[in-house]
């Protein structure tokens, strides 16, 4: 019996075992951002939003593409009926200025959402718990498609019924006649 197999066999096996676990740990660092749970000196900013679409929780915070924070917690105010959006913004990039804006986007069409920040620019900048003043909701797509769908209006301007909206011509008007002198 050939026992010379058995080595290089179980050194294969080890081998692949170990790049697996390395694989794993590679996709748990790329999927935290690198945090594992410990936390990173950041302070906390607020904005108020009419529509949050899918945001979630730890939905990265971002400038010009580049993560510079996270949500923390989403509230609802009781009062006002707004959705409260609490970021957790680096400690790096503590001068954003007062008159930056808030918006949630969505990485292409069915990609994850965030909050992404346009920066102003005055001098004076956020202090940790202040709030965000200028926001835009997310863009629901769906409505959007339903309202371009069900509008009534077409190119001919007729609306669905086949009537003519106001602005629109007569179809039975004579076109216009050149006058000969």
């Amino acid at each position: 019996m050939n026992t010379s197999r058995g080595p290089r066999l179980e050194f294969a096996v080890g081998a692949f075992l170990v790049l697996a676990l390395a694989s794993v740990l590679v996709l748990a660092v790329a999927s935290t951002n690198g945090k594992f749970g410990f936390a990173r000196d950041s302070y906390e900013l607020t904005a108020r939003f009419t529509n949050l679409g899918q945001l979630r929780p730890n939905a990265p915070v971002k400038v010009g593409g580049v993560t510079i924070g996270s949500v923390s917690k989403i509230d609802l105010d009781p009062v006002k009926f707004d959705t409260i959006v609490t970021l957790a913004i680096d400690s790096r990039f503590n001068e954003i200025p007062i008159d930056t804006s808030a918006q949630i986007l969505t990485g292409g069409l069915l990609g994850e959402s965030y909050v992404g920040l346009q920066p102003g620019g005055d001098l004076e900048v956020f202090k940790p718990g202040e709030e965000l003043v200028y926001t835009q909701p997310a863009v629901d797509l769906m409505q959007m498609v339903g309202k371009y769908m069900f509008s009534g209006t077409g190119e001919d301007g007729a609306d669905a019924g086949g009537t003519p909206a106001p602005d629109a011509p007569a179809d039975d008007t004579p076109p216009p006649t050149e006058s000969t002198p």
